[in-house]
């Protein structure tokens, strides 16, 4: 006997939701999750900064074997708050002080929950016109906040590492391959991105950075020299706004006038840094961002936005569509001549609004706020450095506060003491702080860029840092 079809052959007649929820179920549990996000904001301050786990009881708990048959989903979210949120690092607490925090907004959360409910698309515009235009906007709101030029073009992706990239391609479309330069303190991806878009170690220069770990531009000038008497092209010049380690800005003037000169692409990666330019302060340490031909922003660090946000500016009208444009047949009924069709800007062709949540944090809170939230953070680094100094018994300071990062270490202690003094701290649940190592000496680091961040907060903090072990 012939199996009976799963639905009727009407073609008139709906088929069961097997996938679906009614719509009381779906606001029940909506509602659920809503009070859930919020319950967690009014606690965060107090829960702990960073909680690992062990990953067979993990496993245990969140694994097992596939649910053929449908589960409690009041259960399941429990468990997803409880076991799976509950055992990760918290980057929008306010005393999370390693690597590059991630204090998100609100309001931010809210544009993301719309668009991951309306299924968003960003990728032609057929397929998404408005979020399109939501897009364009907040590029040229933030190109603008930043100081960069008006004709300035970009594409939201998923962080520093594919904005980096998608800026490397663009400048090897416009400029044609050849040398690029970087420094020992240019981000780790980015020397792994060269490579990766095809170029040879001879074509990668790491110039050593100078005693305040900045680009030197002599040596910049020097390295591109020698490489055009030797008959190479130089390509791309790296430079750096707001270095992890230390937070130190490459003379982006002084960088800009050698691009200049050479015909070389500039490109900034400002991913935690470049919104210190939206500051009066800021914009004078960045001077010369204005100039460069690329530049890549985080928003989900400096700019208070959820995981995953990163912006590539061009200010070059057409590059990223001269670099990345495809138009296939099966295309063809959804792309627009005259419209902007973002599939056609990165390697990403199906691609979510990720500009919703800025767009409706912007509007929610004001460019203003944004203006104010990044100074505290500025000052907070410089508070720290104060509390430092003010205890040089205990504490030495190895450089200064720049952009929310300050390093220091404790008198008489090897690395091996700093790494244990930061390990105590995160398994106090209390704060995180990140080590590293400047001119091969071990020091302990603070990013203080969360609004929510009190000179309390660093005081205490250090406190516990220096505490005997």
């Amino acid at each position: 006997m012939a199996r009976k079809p799963p639905f009727s052959e009407d073609p008139f007649q709906v088929p069961p939701d097997t996938l679906g929820l009614s719509a009381e179920e779906m606001r029940r549990l909506g509602h659920k999750v809503v009070d859930m996000v919020v319950d967690r904001f009014e606690r965060r301050n107090a829960e702990p900064v960073v909680t690992t786990g062990d990953a067979a009881d993990l496993t245990n708990q969140l694994g097992g074997a596939l649910p053929n048959m449908p589960m409690d989903p009041d259960a399941s979210l429990d468990l997803m708050a409880e076991v799976a949120l509950g055992h990760m690092q918290h980057g929008d607490h306010p005393r999370y002080f390693a690597r590059v925090p991630g204090p998100a907004s609100f309001a931010a959360i809210l544009g993301d929950w719309m668009g991951t409910g309306f299924n968003s698309i960003c990728a032609s515009w057929g397929g998404g016109s408005g979020t399109a235009i939501v897009e364009n906007t907040v590029v040229s709101w933030v190109a603008e906040m930043l100081g960069l030029p008006s004709q300035t073009e970009g594409v939201l992706l998923s962080g520093g590492s594919l904005a980096n990239f998608t800026g490397f391609c663009v400048a090897r479309s416009e400029v044609g391959r050849g040398v690029a330069y970087l420094m020992d303190q240019t981000h780790a991806s980015l020397p792994r991105n060269l490579r990766q878009m095809g170029l040879n170690d001879e074509e990668i220069r790491i110039l050593p950075s100078d005693e305040t770990l900045r680009m030197c531009p002599d040596v910049l000038a020097a390295s591109i020299e020698e490489d055009i008497g030797k008959g190479l092209k130089p390509m791309m010049v790296v430079a750096t706004a707001g270095t992890t380690n230390t937070g130190a800005a490459d003379p982006l003037e002084a960088i800009a006038d050698i691009c200049e000169q050479h015909n070389i692409w500039l490109h900034v990666d400002g991913a935690y840094g470049a919104p210190a330019a939206i500051t009066q302060d800021g914009r004078e340490v960045l001077k010369g961002l204005e100039r460069a031909d690329s530049v890549v922003l985080d928003p989900h660090k400096w700019f208070f936005q959820p995981y995953d946000l990163g912006m590539c500016f061009v200010t070059r009208p057409g590059a990223l569509d001269r670099c990345f444009s495809m138009n296939p047949e099966y295309l063809k009924d959804v792309q627009a001549d005259n419209e902007v069709n973002y599939g056609n800007r990165s390697l990403e062709l199906t691609r979510r609004s990720r500009a919703l949540k800025l767009w409706m944090s912007l509007r929610t809170y004001g460019a203003q706020s944004f203006r104010e939230g990044v100074a505290h953070g500025i000052a907070l680094a410089e508070e720290a450095e104060r509390q430092l100094r003010a205890a040089p018994e205990t504490w030495d300071v190895l450089s200064h506060a720049q952009l929310g990062i300050v390093c220091f270490a404790r008198n008489g202690a090897d690395s091996e003491d700093h790494a244990k003094r930061a390990n105590r701290l995160s398994e106090s649940g209390f704060a995180t702080v990140s080590t590293t190592s400047l001119h091969g000496r071990t020091a302990l680091r603070l990013c203080t860029i969360n609004p929510l961040t009190t000179a309390e907060d660093i005081q205490r903090t250090l406190e516990l840092l220096a505490a005997p072990m």
